[in-house]
């Protein structure tokens, strides 16, 4: 009887312990992959297991990678058995030699212990936040009389996990101030301003916001935001830098912003807007966000290595501006540390390798603008070639006369030049005796052939042969004079199957010597003749058609696709070196993301697309955390660039999510509602004043316990002093604007372009209409963290130099705005030199001058006024001229009138 006792509590023991073992790891903490087991992979691991490297053939970037056997035959990771794992052993290992990391500091036992219980619960990947489609997240359960709207939720929320309150409510005036600078880039008008501090009502700053958004200086601000993620300028880039009339896309983008154009509409029509069914020239000219890439005119330099350069450019703008992820490292390798494989970046490549351009000089595709009646007349022949040509011919026709395309530069496919040349890598150059090669050129259903030109003799024979010098001859072409200039001509050939090699040989008596140069060729179009012959107005049309083809007309650079008989091959670049010809790929997304479900061969419409979808993670977010930076300093992820597992986590998660969704959902993409939204919640209106409560807990801003306070942009430092002083132009759009610059900072080789200062109110004309040189930016721009804009930056990093206080203290544009600003408060207040600085500090500030701060500013004009009063050619250098102004008195109000643009509550958003 006690043995069987015995035996029943020994089972007892047995079964309890049992359950006790089973119910512990059934109630065992999940391990989350993102939070937990990612930061030690990307910390200690993936430099030697990643998407770079896979020592011991081991990686994990990718689960199907990581669970597969290593080159020791062993398997390193076995879900559900860390006993059995490798890597468990291999990171235990007392043994230097043996444990991994190899050489380094060794994990420590939390980490172990994390890795061990992941294994054992099955080792499951996880997908990173940024990549998993936007859901709509439930309100924060908060209630606080402080609370606008939704947004103040999530925000309070947070503050109350980190024991925080937020700020009182700012005044009037520093509101006023700082939504002005938020949504139009400098102080509002006078009008506005007196409306809004005259009206009492609830709804007062509502109908702020309203007014301002609705000024067209709105569309001016937001555009300089963009124009660092489009790279835009107004030169090409590298050593010579030459110009690029580019700036109808700038004016596109500020057209754009100030109508409220919906995101997905405007990134569409920047990505693929050429690929609409029937684009308009505002839809062309919006294309030019990918035809901002440098190129390289210089002699000598391989056209197609630029074109690529530029492509792999329009991959990584792509990705770093439109999507917030970090893709450029995947040209040479699998990304370090997100799962997006090497050969994807090529697929996606794939999008961009086949647009027309080709690092020509000419910057071609251009859109011809036609103006009058040329315009009119373009209309008409667009008319008439749609009644009475098939709708494909049509269309073709129509592009050839708006773009030049599709065509074939002489410098492409071109070779076995025997006394002819490219010269400077440019232009494809023929003499009294020469001949070339164009390599398969496909001319089964071609019977017209265009060419441009500039002939100089007379009684020049072009005679072109199938496959050979010898071989059958396809045409022969008496080639017109030009007289120097470019012409466009065209003849009627015969169709022969199939792709040929096209032997060209040209000769002229006339010429005396054999160097002498005959031809300049610019470009080649194989295709049909100028349909509807033999319908009425036939003749008039194609002699209209033909006079504006060769019109020389104004121009900007847009993009265009290949057409299928100029189709390129995609490649995959070995080690990311374009040289090195891998595997041939399609068009695609990475598999990371939702797939583009269009069968057959994709294009950049199909991209924008996708990119629009909103079931895409990325572009909402981006945009939304992007608005939110302008306006607060700091994104809710801070690094712009990259929401990927290296970026830094957003710090009010559901927060960003839900104004995605707003985003693309409730606002249908709208991004003045979406600000509007922003700018009325409680977080933006609080105090930026900082407690030393907040300064410890929260030094940097992160939870919004107060509001925003950011050093002004550079294009704002300046616009606000235009402003303030009453020499703020505001003439919009057109060509780049020169203000003054000082002699010697344009120094180009090889280049006749001087920096000629602007005429009139041009030179006193907003930021963003600025002529941006790449190799020589505006050096006001630059010293206030303006981008060289060679390649898409994301963020502006702010910086606090001395050189900043130089520029406003002493850069001579600078110095003439703070002259004006003293003309002006003498103009505009006849009382004493007090109430004209009390004047100035409150248009400067937007508030009331202090009893302290104004003693401080006499005693400064006093200061400078016995100076002055002693010394005649300093009052004359301050003044700027010996007219009625040079007297001491309004000399020593220029200093003080540029001692205040210089203050820190000036050049701040407080």
């Amino acid at each position: 009887m006690l043995h069987i006792k015995r035996f029943l509590v020994l089972f007892l023991l047995i079964l309890v312990g049992g359950l006790i073992w089973y119910f512990s790891g059934a109630f065992e903490e999940k391990i989350d992959y993102n939070t937990q087991v990612k930061p030690i992979f990307n910390k200690k691991c993936i430099t030697c297991h990643g998407g770079v490297k896979a020592k011991s053939e081991f990686s994990l970037l990718f689960r199907e990678d990581a669970l597969k056997p290593a080159k020791s035959g062993k398997y390193p990771i076995v879900p559900g058995k860390p006993g059995e794992s490798e890597m468990i052993r291999r990171i235990t290992e007392k043994d230097e030699e043996e444990r991994m990391p190899y050489k380094h500091e060794p994990l420590t036992k939390e980490e172990i212990s994390i890795l061990k219980k992941w294994i054992k619960q099955g080792a499951e990947w996880g997908e990173h936040w940024a990549y998993l489609t936007v859901q709509k997240p439930g309100l924060p359960d908060v209630d606080d009389k402080w609370i606008r709207n939704d947004i103040d939720k999530f925000i309070y929320q947070k503050l109350e996990n980190e024991k925080l309150k937020p700020s009182p409510a700012v005044d009037k005036q520093t509101l006023l101030r700082r939504v002005s600078l938020d949504l139009i880039g400098m102080p509002a008008e006078e009008n506005v301003a007196k409306k809004f501090l005259n009206d009492n009502s609830e709804k007062a700053y509502e109908n702020l916001i309203d007014d301002l958004l609705s000024s067209t200086k709105y569309g001016e601000k937001w555009t300089s935001m963009w124009l660092d993620i489009a790279r835009y300028a107004d030169t090409k880039g590298f050593e010579k830098d030459p110009g690029r009339n580019i700036w109808e896309y700038r004016d596109w983008l500020i057209r754009s912003f100030n109508e409220d154009k919906p995101y997905d509409q405007f990134l569409t029509e920047q990505l693929a807007g050429d690929l609409l069914p029937d684009p308009t020239d505002a839809q062309y000219i919006a294309t030019g966000f990918h035809r901002n890439t440098v190129t390289n005119d210089e002699g000598g330099t391989d056209n197609e290595e630029y074109r690529t350069a530029a492509v792999v450019d329009r991959v990584n703008t792509t990705w770093t501006g439109l999507m917030s992820t970090t893709f450029a490292c995947v040209q040479c390798h699998s990304h370090p540390y997100d799962p997006i494989r090497h050969d994807e970046y090529y697929k996606f490549m794939a999008f961009f390798n086949n647009s027309r351009d080709v690092d020509a000089e000419e910057d071609y595709p251009l859109l011809r603008r036609y103006e009058k009646e040329d315009s009119i007349e373009a209309l008409r022949i667009k008319e008439w070639l749609f009644q009475n040509a098939p709708a494909d011919e049509a269309k073709k026709y129509y592009a050839l006369l708006k773009t030049w395309e599709p065509v074939t530069t002489s410098f492409e496919r071109t070779d076995k030049y025997d006394n002819c040349e490219l010269r400077d890598t440019k232009w494809l150059v023929l003499r009294k005796r020469s001949t070339f090669r164009m390599i398969q050129m496909d001319i089964s259903d071609k019977n017209y052939f265009l060419f441009r030109y500039r002939g100089y003799p007379s009684d020049g024979v072009w005679t072109i042969t199938l496959d050979s010098l010898n071989g059958r001859v396809w045409k022969t072409i008496n080639v017109p004079e030009t007289k120097g200039q470019s012409k466009i001509f065209g003849v009627d050939v015969d169709p022969v199957a199939g792709k040929h090699d096209l032997y060209f040989s040209y000769f002229s008596k006339k010429l005396e010597k054999e160097d002498f140069t005959s031809l300049l060729l610019d470009w080649f179009y194989f295709g049909q003749p100028f349909p509807g012959k033999g319908k009425p107005g036939y003749d008039s049309t194609y002699s209209s058609y033909m006079r504006l083809l060769n019109k020389p007309v104004k121009t900007t650079p847009v993009m265009f696709e290949n057409s299928t008989d100029l189709t390129r091959e995609t490649n995959v670049f070995e080690r990311g070196n374009w040289l090195v010809k891998g595997d041939k790929v399609e068009a695609d997304v990475p598999k990371l993301f939702s797939p583009i479900e269009k069968k057959g061969m994709k294009n950049r419409m199909d991209l924008a697309l996708w990119l629009t979808d909103k079931k895409h993670p990325l572009t909402a977010r981006t945009m939304v955390n992007r608005l939110w930076e302008q306006i607060f300093g700091n994104g809710i992820v801070e690094t712009l660039e990259d929401f990927g597992t290296q970026g830094i986590p957003p710090t009010h998660k559901e927060l960003l999510d839900w104004m995605a969704w707003q985003f693309m959902n409730d606002y249908n993409w709208s991004i003045k509602k979406m600000i509007r939204t922003i700018l009325m919640s409680a977080t933006y209106r609080q105090q930026s004043n900082v407690t030393n409560e907040l300064l410890e807990k929260d030094p940097y801003n992160r939870f919004y316990a107060r509001g925003p306070r950011v050093r002004l942009s550079a294009e704002q430092v300046r616009d606000q002093a235009l402003f303030v002083s009453g020499l703020l132009s505001n003439k919009m759009y057109g060509p780049g604007i020169m203000p003054f610059q000082p002699e010697g900072i344009w120094n180009s080789p090889y280049s006749p372009l001087q920096w000629k200062q602007s005429e009139g109110e041009d030179q006193y004309r907003r930021g963003v209409y600025i002529y941006w040189k790449r190799t020589a930016a505006y050096p006001s721009m630059t010293t206030f963290d303006g981008t060289a804009r060679e390649v898409c930056v994301a963020r502006r990093i702010r910086t606090n130099t001395p050189l900043q206080a130089l520029v406003t203290l002493n850069d001579s544009a600078y110095i003439e705005m703070a002259r004006n600003f003293a003309y002006r408060l003498q103009k505009e207040v006849n009382a004493d030199v007090g109430a004209q600085i009390k004047k100035g500090y409150e248009l400067a500030t937007g508030h009331t001058i202090t009893g302290n701060e104004l003693s401080v500013l006499m005693d400064l004009y006093k200061s400078a006024l016995d100076k002055f009063k002693k010394d005649e050619v300093k009052t004359c250098e301050m003044v700027g001229g010996n007219d009625k102004r040079n007297i001491p008195e309004t000399a020593a109000l220029v200093v003080v009138a540029n001692a205040i643009l210089n203050l820190d509550e000036v050049v701040t958003k407080i």
